[in-house]
């Protein structure tokens, strides 16, 4: 079971749709595909339709005592082979139990080691902060994937998430390598070009060419979450951009697999 954490300090990034998109690419491709919720605003529960209120079950019960199981939390979605688990605002009030609570930090690897096997990929939708929740993720993670917005100001960011990913890289002693996914790339302006450029030199970005560019058909996640049809493919320009990204991380998750063989 391979697990990849979606993360960035920086909000407004795409990390919700990127989480979204390699998920599904994952889940057509055939393989057994479980989607996490750990930013309390719960973008992608909401992009299932599943209401705020009553709060549902999900990511907080991992950190209750006793912790419930991963697979009793597991929703089904309309796509084949993807399944999701929710999160909840309350999640929020993690950081000041921590205080009170140790072990907090491994709850989700934790509960991803009794997992094991249930599923071929996990991904985890990390919130914009460094904090308990992100913290976990990248602890549980065998990857993370930063999206990262094409355009300059987003660049200290970047930086900021990859000192994040080498402190945690240090403190587990095992490696967490690092796929950098420019989003959101306007290929019109000089200050995209740009900032794509600086980030292809500096972190070995994503392709120009194959950089998520700002499409409007993702704006509604709902594309995202309803089932394919075999013939459909990606349709739209971001979306045939993220397929192409999916193939260049699964290269490149072979890569290493291949070396710590």
């Amino acid at each position: 079971m391979r697990v990849w954490a979606i993360a960035n300090q920086k909000g407004g990034v795409g990390k919700t749709t990127t989480t979204l998109a390699l998920g599904r690419g994952l889940a057509q491709r055939g393989q057994r595909v479980l989607l996490v919720d750990l930013d309390p605003h719960a973008s992608l529960t909401r992009a299932f339709g599943v209401p705020s209120d009553p709060p549902p079950e999900g990511v907080l019960e991992l950190f209750a005592t006793p912790p419930q199981p991963l697979s009793a939390l597991v929703r089904h979605s309309p796509v084949e082979n993807l399944g999701f688990v929710c999160a909840q605002t309350a999640l929020a009030t993690l950081e000041r139990r921590s205080a009170n609570q140790p072990g907090l930090g491994l709850a989700l690897s934790q509960a991803l080691a009794r997992h094991a096997g249930q599923h071929d990929y996990v991904l985890l939708d990390c919130p914009p902060t460094l904090g308990l929740l992100m913290i976990n993720a990248l602890a549980a993670a065998d990857r993370v994937v930063i999206p990262t917005q094409a355009e300059p100001l987003a660049l200290h960011g970047l930086a900021g998430m990859r000192r994040t990913v080498e402190m945690v890289e240090r403190s587990r002693r095992r490696p967490l390598p690092v796929s950098v996914l420019p989003t959101l790339y306007d290929r019109r302006t000089r200050a995209g070009q740009g900032a794509l450029k600086r980030m292809q030199e500096a972190h070995g970005a994503l392709g120009g060419e194959d950089a998520v560019p700002v499409d409007t058909r993702l704006c509604n996640t709902d594309t995202l979450v309803q089932p394919v049809a075999e013939d459909a493919g990606y349709p739209g320009r971001a979306l045939s951009a993220y397929r192409r990204a999916l193939e260049w991380i699964l290269a490149s998750d072979g890569e290493v697999l291949e070396r710590a063989a």
